[in-house]
């Protein structure tokens, strides 16, 4: 393993800092070294994505589902979001 110094900019320091905290890393230097990692893997390797809260997230929903709560269906998701986008664009008409 090789350990390595980087400069970037303040404001983008602090993005990546909230986006480590949001996705559950421990610090955002583990944040960077597994986005570095995954950029130039050769291997499709998608357990970087899989942190404790998405984990957590995917538990609480198939908790629900199993419990009875409503399902929606690709085309449901798709009618839903045409219909915002359509009243978004009326709203939005010049």
């Amino acid at each position: 393993m090789h350990q390595v110094t980087i400069s970037i900019p303040d404001q983008a320091y602090a993005r990546v800092t909230k986006r480590a905290e949001e996705e559950g890393f421990d610090s955002t230097e583990t944040f960077l070294s597994d986005l570095v990692v995954a950029s130039v893997d050769e291997e499709e390797d998608y357990q970087h994505l899989f942190t404790p809260d998405v984990i957590a997230e995917l538990d609480a929903i198939a908790s629900g589902i199993r419990n009875g709560e409503k399902v929606y269906t690709s085309e449901e998701v798709a009618a839903h979001f045409a219909a915002k986008r359509d009243a978004w664009l009326k709203d939005h008409a010049s």
